[in-house]
C-alpha cells in the first residue's frame, strides 16, 4: 500500500476578520465615499435662514477631529455681503450659505439662497479633497438651495457675480 506524504508549501489559511472589526471597517468604506456627518445645528440654522429669515449668512466648517461639518459663523440679517465675504477665510476651505435679496428689473423684490463653495488655491491639498468629497453630501441636507457657486479665489464670488447669477 502507497503512502502519500502530504507536504505544506507554506499556503497560509484565509482567516476571517472578527465581525466588529468588519462592521467597522466598511462603515469607515461608507463614509470616505459619502462625506462628513452633517452636524443637526447645521441643518436648524439653515432652516431658521430659510423659512425665518432670521440670519444673511451662515459659515460652515469641517471639524475633522469629530468628521463633521459644523456651524462656524453666522451673520444678522442686517449685515452685508462685505461683512459675509470678510468672516471666510483668506487661506482654509468652507461651504456658506448666503440669503440674497435684490430687485429685478420689472421691481420686484426677490431673495435667492445661494450655496458657496470656498476652496482657496493657497489651502492645503488635504482640506480641498475633504471639502470637494464632502460637499454632495452637505447640500443635500440643506433643502432650498437655490443657487451654487464654486470659488477658489476672491473675485469668483465678487457681488457683481452673485448679482449676474441671481437675474
Amino acid at each position: 500500500m502507497p503512502m502519500f506524504l502530504r507536504i505544506d508549501l507554506g499556503r497560509k489559511k484565509k482567516r476571517k476578520m472578527p465581525q466588529k472589526l468588519q462592521a467597522k471597517k466598511n462603515k469607515m468604506k461608507a463614509n470616505s465615499s459619502s462625506g462628513m456627518a452633517v452636524h443637526d445645528e447645521c441643518k436648524l440654522k439653515f432652516l431658521d435662514l430659510k423659512a425665518k429669515r432670521k440670519y444673511r449668512f451662515i459659515v460652515f466648517k469641517i471639524d475633522e477631529r469629530i468628521q463633521q461639518v459644523m456651524v462656524e459663523k453666522v451673520g444678522g440679517h442686517d449685515e452685508t455681503y462685505a461683512d459675509f465675504t470678510a468672516s471666510i477665510p483668506a487661506n482654509e476651505c468652507r461651504y456658506a450659505v448666503f440669503d440674497f435679496d435684490f430687485t429685478t428689473d420689472e421691481n420686484c423684490q426677490k431673495s435667492k439662497i445661494y450655496f458657496i463653495a470656498w476652496s482657496p488655491d493657497t489651502s492645503k491639498i488635504r482640506s480641498k479633497m475633504l471639502y470637494a468629497s464632502s460637499k454632495d453630501r452637505f447640500k443635500r441636507e440643506l433643502d432650498g438651495i437655490q443657487v451654487e457657486l464654486q470659488a477658489t479665489d476672491p473675485s469668483e464670488m465678487s457681488f457683481d457675480i452673485i448679482k449676474a447669477r441671481a437675474l
